[in-house]
């Protein structure tokens, strides 16, 4: 699928869409130094097949996207420090930049309001867009993220230790090594994929875009942008939380808060489900976001 660009909150941003112009929006943010094509291009595919525009793109930093050039590039151990004793953390952007980006890019393809669904990270975005710009939402979807609650339990100290710890200039073959040792670590243990799977994707994202600095950005914003309980208080849009029972990097309990949090939210959770959207779940996936937007329409109508 061939990509596009917008100029978006001052940035330039990669997008592609499925789907019929005239349908209501799905917008599909992804999550820590992760490119649009994690969202598989089936699972877009099947969601437009339900009568949706389904709009995926790079967020900053990443993929195809602008990258920040010039910005500093964030210490990960001197970030967990930093948070762990409670001091200010300078950092190029935050999470709430990266919202306005989402805004600037439906603002761009004058989109007023879409359902806006966001994974880890994304689903961070997600929540800040629907606290701070609660009628451009139709509703919220949230997937394996978090309220940010500084009181919720972490990520297992194996995974901590392993994300920490990313390789700066790895070559192909390093790379590969480390990304696979990720997926398994952090994978559905109930649906792992294969081999040739994962090194199909790893490799895939690898030869799109490889920008070690972007995702040491991305950290940083999530680590400098604090708790959003009670943003999540506020939220108007019909919410949606998805997590998985088995996630080892956002444990279910940030799930479980983040529904807890925002009014009448409904929880899914998924038994075996890790850190990933593993591909014998997507259809299940699409008929939950399909199945909530479609209601928040007939709510609004």
């Amino acid at each position: 699928m061939s990509h596009r660009y917008v100029k978006a909150n001052g940035i330039d941003l990669a997008y592609d869409e499925f789907g019929q112009p005239g349908q209501p929006v799905i917008l599909l943010i992804m999550g820590l130094g992760t490119q649009m094509i994690a969202w598989p291009e089936p699972f877009c595919l099947d969601l437009a097949s339900r009568g949706y525009r389904v709009i995926r793109f790079d967020n900053r930093d990443i993929g195809l996207s602008q990258k920040m050039e010039g910005a500093a590039v964030p210490s990960p151990l001197k970030l967990v420090a930093f948070s762990r004793l409670k001091l200010p953390l300078n950092v190029p952007y935050r999470l709430q930049d990266m919202a306005e980006d989402a805004i600037g890019l439906l603002d761009a393809l004058d989109v007023p309001a879409a359902h806006i669904v966001g994974a880890s990270m994304g689903g961070m975005i997600a929540q800040l867009i629907a606290g701070h710009h609660p009628y451009r939402v139709l509703s919220l979807t949230s997937i394996m993220s978090t309220s940010g609650c500084r009181s919720l339990p972490g990520a297992d100290r194996k995974v901590s230790m392993h994300m920490v710890r990313r390789p700066s200039n790895p070559d192909t073959e390093a790379l590969l090594e480390y990304s696979l040792r990720t997926w398994r670590l952090i994978g559905s243990p109930a649906y792992p994929a294969t081999e040739e799977a994962l090194r199909e994707k790893i490799l895939s994202s690898y030869e799109r875009s490889y920008y070690p600095a972007g995702y040491r950005r991305h950290m940083a914003a999530i680590m400098a942008s604090g708790d959003r309980v009670q943003l999540l208080k506020k939220i108007i849009a019909p919410t949606l939380v998805i997590h998985g029972t088995d996630d080892p990097l956002v444990p279910a309990a940030g799930g479980v808060d983040t529904a807890r949090h925002v009014p009448g939210a409904k929880l899914e959770l998924i038994e075996g489900m890790g850190h990933d959207l593993p591909q014998p779940l997507l259809p299940h996936f699409a008929d939950l976001i399909s199945t909530h937007a479609a209601s928040a329409l007939r709510q609004a109508s």
